[in-house]
């Protein structure tokens, strides 16, 4: 009785001591996604580049552009990400895809003048060789705001 109770006690201490990233995915991309707007204002294309799943879409409300462009517009500076104030986020599981929905204020510097918009921001987050890679980004201007 006191082996199987010690065995019960030692597998809670084991759950217990689980990484965040282990016992909940949604905190795992919460924290994913907030890396990616340190990075985007860090103009990080490193970590940006390993992020970005090689067929990614990003959608401004200026026009679509691929992974290769959207590099290329955060390195030259074109886009300036300063400061995404994060008001709200939620996370959704679809099989292997995710779905973060961010409610931001976005500062950034475009052609050369500093825009503040409210946006909501659909990010879709793929599993693929044990990471998660972020296929798609989009940014809907919200009214009112």
């Amino acid at each position: 009785m006191i082996f199987i109770l010690g065995i019960i006690m030692g597998l809670q201490t084991l759950y217990a001591q689980q990484k965040p990233e282990e016992s909940k995915p949604e905190e795992a991309l919460i924290a994913l996604s907030k890396m990616k707007w340190k990075w985007m204002a860090e103009k990080d294309v490193a970590s940006l580049d390993d992020l970005f799943h090689a067929n990614a879409v990003f959608v401004h409300m200026g026009g679509t552009m691929n992974k290769e462009q959207e590099i290329g517009v955060i390195k030259s500076g074109r886009i300036e990400y300063k400061h995404a104030e994060i008001q709200e986020t939620t996370v959704r599981f679809v099989d292997q895809t995710a779905i973060v929905l961010d409610k931001i204020r976005l500062t950034a510097i475009v052609g050369g003048k500093e825009v503040v918009n409210p946006f909501m921001v659909t990010e879709v987050y793929v599993f693929t060789d044990n990471r998660w890679k972020l296929a798609s980004l989009s940014f809907t201007r919200l009214l009112g705001d």
